[in-house]
């Protein structure tokens, strides 16, 4: 009779050690922020292009 508690009482206390072996990773922190975009030469062109035509309507 106090084998197959001493038994029980060692199997629990496996389990035990066992669950709380399988703790959830904490999750990871949030993605960085993309990079920021660069005014490029198309952007440029495009500004200047507006400039030119808006000097060429106030002329006309």
């Amino acid at each position: 009779m106090i084998n197959k508690k001493y038994f029980a009482f060692i199997i629990m206390l496996a389990f035990t050690f066992v669950i709380s072996a399988q703790s959830v990773p904490a999750p990871a922190g949030p993605p960085p922020p993309p990079p920021g975009l660069p005014i490029d030469g198309g952007l440029l062109f495009l500004v200047i292009s507006g400039i030119i035509y808006g000097v060429k309507k106030v002329k006309n």
